[in-house]
């Protein structure tokens, strides 16, 4: 893993999710609601012997937790969609210049 950058006024917050009993705790204490659920119902799918699936699914909800306390992540998620696809037409309108 890389090292993150330091940002001025954003939270360096994280909880311990060093094991799946820790991730789950973190999902259910700091996680965005339903991710709890819904990191058990994709853990349920999967076989336990595919390691990878399971590392996946592990990476992708500790990285929830953690971009739920990054200011950046969550004002990029609140922008409205029309912001995002006027954002979107520009930068494909400078690239096609």
């Amino acid at each position: 893993m890389t090292a993150q950058p330091e940002h001025p006024g954003v939270s360096q917050f994280s909880p311990p999710m060093r094991t799946l009993a820790e991730l789950r705790e973190a999902l259910s204490t700091w996680g965005f609601p339903g991710d709890r659920q819904e990191f058990e119902k994709e853990l349920d799918a999967i076989e336990l012997d595919d390691l990878t699936g399971v590392r996946e699914i592990a990476q992708a909800y500790r990285h929830r937790v953690l971009m739920r306390y990054d200011s950046g992540a969550m004002a990029a998620l609140a922008r409205p969609a029309d912001d995002v696809e006027a954002e979107l037409r520009r930068k494909l309108a400078e690239a096609a210049r």
